[in-house]
């Protein structure tokens, strides 16, 4: 299976669903306060970026890495950016331009991996807004290559990611029973981890592959690349939907310069 193409159409469909929290479009109040300096961002489910972490951003050349859904960018755009937006689904980038259309933005959108970056040259931007995506790709190492790369020196690279621990519990028990069932070792990966009549009904249900990274690779795997670690916080679950959110914050930020 090719994971890329897969997880690609299977976003689509998260999109065409309309449930996913990632997949919503902001509002024209939201880009109307963007427009007056009134506006936060997310990396994670809740807590806003704290606005240190981001500085003044008019006229600075930002990348949403697998950002797209019709939310961040757009008010980076409305807040005086110049934007461009790369996500592995066409959907995904639709939101973006279904905001950007309507109000009048300009937003350069990208389709492609976030680990293959070859289309932008050394460089290119000021700040890279990398939002809770990289557990649906099996290497994150590469990643955090590209971002160094693309990003000109004193540079931010801001990202979101799970915490590996959520991958430890039965997905089942967890989500239908509301208990934490430990079943799993990390590293996870719905492909490597999940029985095939299980695997199987999640294909069926055109749900996004899913993998666990180490904190080592996540955060240590930054610094690897180059970049000095400047901010961390972690966050929660929307709305308590998940019994983890009793025990410890499922999500992490990084604020990262280069």
């Amino acid at each position: 299976m090719n994971v890329q193409e897969y997880n690609s159409a299977a976003w689509d469909h998260e999109v065409e669903g309309g449930e996913n929290i990632w997949t919503r479009a902001v509002g024209p109040e939201v880009i109307a306060e963007a427009r007056k300096g009134n506006w936060s961002v997310v990396l994670t489910p809740v807590k806003p970026v704290p606005p240190e972490w981001l500085g003044d951003i008019a006229g600075k050349d930002i990348l949403g890495l697998a950002s797209g859904g019709g939310q961040q960018m757009p008010i980076f755009a409305a807040a005086g950016a110049r934007v461009t937006c790369l996500d592995n689904s066409a959907a995904q980038l639709a939101q973006d331009r279904f905001v950007a259309e309507r109000e009048g933005l300009e937003i350069r959108l990208e389709k492609g991996d976030a680990a293959e970056l070859s289309r932008f040259a050394d460089e290119s931007f000021d700040l890279v807004f990398h939002p809770c995506s990289n557990m649906f790709t099996p290497d994150v190492m590469p990643i955090w290559r590209e971002c160094f790369r693309v990003l000109r020196p004193g540079g931010v690279l801001l990202a979101g990611f799970a915490n590996p621990v959520i991958y430890l519990f039965d997905r089942y028990s967890e989500e239908k029973l509301g208990e934490l069932k430990v079943r799993h070792k990390i590293p996870y990966s719905d492909a490597g981890s999940l029985e095939e009549s299980e695997l199987q009904e999640m294909l069926d249900q055109k749900e996004p592959l899913e993998y666990s990274h180490t904190l080592t690779d996540q955060i240590a795997g930054q610094i690897e690349a180059g970049f000095q670690l400047t901010g961390f916080f972690e966050d929660y679950w929307s709305g308590n939907t998940r019994p983890l959110n009793a025990f410890i914050p499922p999500f992490i930020a990084t604020r990262s310069l280069k």
